[in-house]
């Protein structure tokens, strides 16, 4: 396995210099799934929830979070993303929303935490719209499902 490359050699936390890598096309694709009892989910597919429209206010969240990711999490470049979209898909026999945040760039560092980051904010933003009805509602599965672009090319989960 490869050395972190948030370390420099002392072990000392440091942002790792870009400067010298190709400028490409990278995208990256992330999720996070909401489990939550059924009357829940059907408040939430006939837009009956007090708070409002809870995937659109859910998929604004997401794509404000991916812009602030360098923001939130120390280590992480600021980036100008030149596409954020945030979908919901609907597991009814889970009781489930899978988030999907997918994040585009032409640049030299990767888009995978914006992605991750848009996902997991969507999901906790449908989670306080919906807690005065749920609190049992669980957040899971958060994870990349792909990436491209740049030196160590395509990922797919």
């Amino acid at each position: 396995m490869s050395r972190l490359t948030h370390f420099d050699k002392k072990g000392a936390a440091h942002m790792v210099d870009v400067g010298d890598k190709d400028v490409t096309e990278r995208q990256a694709t992330a999720a996070a799934t909401v489990r939550m009892a059924p009357e829940t989910l059907k408040l939430i597919q006939q837009g009956d929830a007090k708070k409002g429209d809870v995937p659109g206010v859910a998929r604004i969240a997401g794509i404000m979070a991916a812009k602030k990711t360098a923001d939130l999490i120390p280590l992480c470049h600021p980036l100008a993303l030149s596409n954020v979209t945030v979908d919901f898909l609907i597991h009814e026999a889970d009781n489930a929303i899978e988030v999907r945040a997918s994040c585009k760039l032409k640049g030299r560092t990767g888009v995978e935490m914006e992605a991750l980051t848009a996902a997991s904010i969507a999901a906790l933003t449908i989670y306080d719209m919906c807690k005065a009805v749920d609190r049992s509602m669980v957040i899971a599965d958060t994870r990349l499902l792909e990436k491209s672009g740049g030196k160590s090319g395509t990922y797919k989960a």
